[in-house]
């Protein structure tokens, strides 16, 4: 959600900064907002601070020719929770006596008693954000106690109920930066000039350093150009930092000539799924590799249940595991919306199996389910993108999809990578229990394998489906209907459609169609059937039928070679076939397409659709 970047070091910060709010537009935010420490030699220093409401050209267009020339500075992208978009929301907040600045990603849940006392104590607080209650909160104890800024810092985490990330700046110390996070991502990266770098993800601390310390819940580190990093925990216990090596590369976060992320995504996905499978499926050998389940064997063999979270995507995603899971297990499944899981009382039992899904490993929702099944004694096992996130540290095993950096907002490598080793998993786990015959498994390996070579033929047919798209860029409703592994695609066709073109749209099981969806077709309403070769395809083409009959515009994935859906349909797009098992790695990727090619024929943003943030790391 909101972005956070800092630096500290002997380069101007400013430009730093930008740089870095530049590479967090991705996340979603509606202002944007810098502090920078100005000193001379001369003169005392200042804290100048200058946001706007709008994106990081509109603040840049707000600094216009004015020289911010400090060495240390932080930068913020602010999704609104508290308050509407607005400059005076926009981050970074000082406090009253101008003397340190703040910005902050999370919820602070007990803002309102809080401003309520600093009302009282005659504070002035300007905005309507829960934030701007911190940085007061921080400088009454700072000045009324003569603690140091760090330690004032972890005084008043200890009153905080809530999430957050921040970062602050003080203007009698250039020469430092205090950061904090609970439940709420940040990253440390230290550059060999000494610089140190603070941010919300990697990506605006990868074109300067690999070396990262990550910070963990509850821990407050002080980044100091003399004193080097300290972190202490807020109840002030010592911890050794601990530096990894980034593994990502800056090529993998630029467009590499593409219109949008979106679209390079899309069209990376055979590399995705090949890097996902890589190292894992053996053929020669016909086996599969999966040290997160092998090393936690007796739980998954004893498993009385398997629950699925996730959100959104990864939810969809958690969909076809279900099916997977429980045709090669025969291990009973349950998908949860993270979302909901913890508030609603749910029973879980000590040999139960917990697959939490997250491409960034950061939703705020998933890692608050994990930590509720963790504490019933259940086994979570981790499916997520992001090497070194709260997920993949939180989770007791797991494999991540290596589908590399994403940025659009509307995930698509992420979901066919999820798919990717949710079957490997589906598959490791029902050969090795015997509920899957070795002649099968090997069959489902192969083809497994051979998926990313079909992806390719899949996408040579973009400019025939941009065709498609042209006829339908001025549709208000869509429907996306689908049975068996195919249904959890057609909720994902249409969650694409909604999220980056802003046309309403559902997905349902074909057969539901009757049960109130089909009210609402028309001359006009773009019907949108998955109706591949599979054991309900003589289902779905009756489904098709019933649409035709009343007017509805029909398109129509079906495998190649099809004829009778494709009589019946007024637009077809053909995938290779392919077991029914591994069919939505193949359907989802014209559905993707369309999507994108409408949302971009009605002048959308793709990359940046509104309202929507990529990682949702607040509830």
């Amino acid at each position: 959600m909101c972005g956070i970047v800092a630096y500290l070091g002997p380069k101007p910060a400013f430009p730093i900064l930008i740089d870095g709010l530049k590479r967090l537009e991705y996340r979603g935010y509606d202002s944007a907002g810098v502090a920078v420490i100005e000193s001379t030699k001369t003169e005392p220093a200042k804290l100048v601070i200058r946001k706007k409401k709008g994106k990081v050209k509109d603040l840049l267009s707000h600094v216009g020719k004015e020289k911010l020339t400090g060495n240390v500075g932080i930068g913020h992208t602010r999704w609104a929770t508290h308050g509407p978009p607005n400059d005076v929301n926009a981050h970074p907040h000082r406090a009253s006596k101008g003397r340190i600045a703040i910005i902050h990603n999370g919820i602070i849940e007990n803002y309102a008693a809080l401003r309520e006392t600093l009302d009282q104590r005659g504070h002035a607080l300007l905005s309507d954000t829960d934030s701007e209650v911190l940085v007061h909160l921080i400088e009454e104890i700072m000045l009324g106690s003569e603690l140091s800024l760090f330690d004032a810092v972890r005084s008043a985490l200890k009153q905080v109920v809530g999430a957050y990330a921040i970062v602050v700046i003080d203007r009698e110390h250039p020469d430092r930066l205090i950061a904090a996070r609970k439940s709420s991502p940040l990253v440390i990266g230290m550059g060999e000039d000494g610089a140190f770098y603070v941010a919300s993800d990697a990506t605006p601390i990868i074109p300067y350093t690999k070396n990262v310390v990550y910070l963990e819940d509850e821990e407050v580190a002080a980044l100091d150009i003399n004193e080097g990093l300290r972190i202490r925990t807020i109840s002030n216990v010592a911890i050794a930092p601990e530096v990894h090596a980034l593994e990502i590369e800056l090529e993998a976060i630029e467009k590499a000539g593409y219109e949008h992320f979106m679209l390079k995504e899309i069209f990376e996905q055979p590399r995705s799924i090949r890097d996902s499978i890589r190292g894992r499926i053996n053929l020669p050998l016909g086996e599969i590799k999966m040290g997160g389940i092998d090393d936690h064997w007796d739980r998954w063999q004893n498993a009385s249940r398997i629950l699925i979270l996730g959100c959104g995507t990864s939810w969809h995603a958690g969909l076809v595991a279900e099916y997977l899971l429980e045709e090669f297990t025969r291990i009973p499944v349950e998908v949860e919306y993270a979302s909901e899981f913890r508030y609603r009382n749910p029973i879980i039992h000590p040999d139960d199996v917990v697959i939490a899904i997250s491409q960034s490993g950061e939703t705020a929702d998933t890692l608050a389910a994990i930590k509720t099944a963790k504490e019933a004694g259940a086994h979570v096992f981790g499916v997520c993108n992001v090497v070194g996130s709260s997920i993949a540290r939180e989770a007791e095993s797991g494999a991540y999809t290596h589908a590399g950096p994403e940025i659009g907002v509307a995930s698509t490598k992420a979901f066919t990578s999820q798919i990717a080793v949710l079957s490997m998993i589906a598959l490791h786990v029902g050969f090795k229990k015997g509920c899957l015959p070795r002649e099968r498994f090997l069959r489902l390996l192969t083809e497994l394998n051979g998926i990313p070579e079909l992806v390719e033929g899949v996408l040579k047919q973009a400019d025939y489906i941009d065709t498609i798209a042209s006829k339908f860029e001025n549709a208000e409703n869509a429907l996306y209907l689908g049975r068996g592994y195919q249904f959890p695609v057609a909720l994902e066709g249409a969650l694409k459609l909604k999220e980056i073109s802003y046309i309403h749209a559902e997905g349902y099981p074909a057969a539901e169609m009757k049960h109130g969806p089909i009210a609402l077709i028309d001359d006009d309403m773009p019907v949108i059937f998955i109706a591949t070769k599979d054991d309900v395809y003589e289902k779905v083409v009756s489904n098709i039928q019933e649409v035709k009959a009343r007017g509805g515009k029909l398109i129509a994935i079906v495998t190649e070679g099809d004829t009778e859906a494709a009589n019946l349909a007024d637009h077809v797009i053909e995938i290779p076939r392919c077991v029914d098992s591994l069919a939505p790695l193949l359907s989802v990727v014209p559905l993707q397409l369309l999507s994108y090619r409408i949302a971009v024929l009605r002048g959308c943003d793709v990359d940046q659709p509104r309202n929507l943030a990529k990682s949702v790391t607040v509830e």
